[in-house]
């Protein structure tokens, strides 16, 4: 388990600290994962090294990486709560997953996004160098596209 502090807010990756309500709540109201069940997302975040971001005790925010730990990952979920954007703390999240030690080393991380470029950029992602080497299957009944809401 990891944490890191920056004044009243935290990261941790203890499993034990999110808090299920809050980020189903927040997911099932966002375009990506419509209506997603609550035992949908407890089995996403049992099978990811999750960054819950918290105010005090108050769940704000959450990431959650998908990752064999050793070649590759997938950045997923990344949300602040409306109330706590726009004061960087999407930006922080994001820097300390990259952090991580097991996340050290990794061939490539992904992700997708709609509308944050400019900021993965600044962190230091960019756009496919080959996406003609990228496939995908399909499953319009899983819904819509993925995506990472960060301000």
């Amino acid at each position: 388990m990891m944490e890191w502090q920056r004044y009243e807010f935290r990261v941790s990756t203890d499993p034990r600290l999110l808090q299920l309500a809050v980020i189903h709540d927040f997911l099932r109201q966002t375009y990506w994962a419509k209506d997603i069940s609550e035992a949908q997302v407890r089995k996403a975040l049992d099978g990811a090294l999750c960054f819950g971001l918290y105010r005090d005790e108050q769940q704000i925010g959450l990431a959650r990486v998908i990752t064999d730990q050793a070649t590759f990952a997938y950045l997923s979920d990344v949300f602040v709560l409306e109330e706590f954007q726009g004061q960087g703390l999407g930006q922080w999240l994001v820097s300390c997953i990259l952090a991580h030690p097991e996340l050290q080393g990794l061939r490539r991380i992904l992700l997708a996004t709609q509308d944050a470029h400019g900021l993965y950029r600044k962190l230091g992602f960019s756009e496919l160098a080959q996406p003609e080497q990228m496939m995908e299957i399909r499953n319009s009944a899983l819904g819509p596209e993925p995506e990472n809401r960060l301000s």
